[in-house]
């Protein structure tokens, strides 16, 4: 079955975003300057991407005017607007437990949960994400959006790998189920 992977950039302090919404600050210190860190690995992995419409709108009009940068993806963006979809970008209303029930079916690689903190939220609280991927960036912005906000009961995980490049490091845990007798 197809995996449900959060690989996402925080700030030190826990920001996915600042105070304006930005990502500008989403880079390494500078030590390693030819280390590009985990994305292309990543990248690789995956073939469905799903993003909510605010990260669509950050992707089309700040990060990437003109040139989607996931061409060769299945992408959804979770929007309640009407939008004409394309042949590899899906706009939809479905709700996120039925889109993903019927995605972790398909044959096919790993689903990227590319943002926002709402989308991320909605997951958690259905305990749908299968692996935790956080770029830790080497910075405080002290404001911001926040990834996770309040939420009821812990959440088990194991630590299965970590790796740094250029002052920015990655830990990526699974999520820990418990085995039902």
């Amino acid at each position: 079955m197809r995996r449900i992977i959060l690989y996402i950039a925080v700030s030190l302090d826990g920001y996915i975003a600042d105070s304006r919404g930005g990502v500008d600050w989403i880079s390494g210190d500078g030590s390693e300057p030819d280390q590009q860190g985990s994305y292309e690995a990543f990248y690789q992995t995956i073939d469905t991407v799903i993003l909510g419409r605010s990260t669509w709108h950050q992707i089309t009009t700040e990060l990437s005017p003109g040139q989607w940068p996931y061409p060769d993806k299945q992408c959804y963006v979770l929007t309640h607007e009407q939008r004409p979809s394309g042949e590899r970008i899906c706009f939809t209303d479905r709700p996120l437990p039925e889109l993903i029930a019927e995605l972790r079916e398909q044959p096919g690689g790993d689903i990227w949960i590319c943002g926002g903190a709402s989308v991320v939220r909605q997951l958690m609280e259905r305990d749908l994400i299968d692996r935790y991927w956080f770029t830790v960036v080497p910075v405080l912005l002290g404001d911001g959006i926040l990834l996770f906000d309040r939420r009821e009961g812990k959440l088990p995980l194991r630590l299965c790998a970590t790796d740094s490049a250029n002052g920015m490091v990655d830990l990526v845990y699974e999520r820990i189920r418990e085995a039902h007798h």
